[in-house]
């Protein structure tokens, strides 16, 4: 039965999760800590965390992982399954179908409207995940006390870097990690 609800999760999420992995994060995890309850919100920003030091899109990723925490390997195969199936179906009915009207200005339109829905999707995680971060909740009550400052100084340096100076993202959120290991431990 598990494993039915992991396919039907991850299907759901790759059916409707336009605009790549960031898009889907939102939907992974309304299905992962609203719908079925597997992991509290702590345990989802880990596992965005993990996805992105590892290769692969984060949809299929979170899938793998979360399918392997709730029923261990045949509950990835099963989950990453789901996720990617309606992709892949998709995206041949639609290369043929782009390729065939792709003159007409109402597929233009639509394009445009995905655009705008699929920044708001991003927009969305990125507000949950630095609340995670920052507060170590998601609700918007929140007082001074609750800030964890290195994480917003680590954010800020991050940001900085990444903006103002040309280095792979790899070693800065590396660059973090052991900054976080050296740091938190002694709090």
């Amino acid at each position: 039965m598990i494993y039915l609800k992991l396919f039907f999760s991850f299907l759901q999420i790759g059916l409707l999760s336009f605009g790549g992995g960031y898009a889907a994060i939102p939907l992974v995890e309304k299905q992962v800590i609203e719908v079925h309850q597997w992991m509290t919100m702590e345990e989802f920003t880990d596992i965005i965390t993990i996805d992105e030091l590892t290769p692969g899109p984060i949809a299929i990723n979170a899938a793998t992982f979360v399918g392997t925490k709730i029923a261990g390997p045949a509950g990835a195969i099963v989950s990453t399954l789901g996720c990617v199936l309606p992709s892949c179906i998709i995206c041949l009915l639609l290369a043929k179908l782009y390729y065939k009207y792709r003159s007409l200005p109402l597929i233009n339109g639509a394009l445009s409207c995905l655009r705008s829905m699929v920044v708001a999707l991003i927009a969305s995680t990125a507000i949950t995940l630095m609340m995670t971060a920052f507060l170590g909740h998601t609700n918007f009550s929140f007082s001074f006390s609750d800030l964890d400052f290195i994480s917003i100084a680590l954010f800020c340096i991050g940001f900085f870097i990444l903006r103002k100076i040309n280095i792979n993202p790899l070693l800065v959120m590396l660059g973090s990690g052991i900054i976080g290991l050296c740091i938190y431990p002694f709090l």
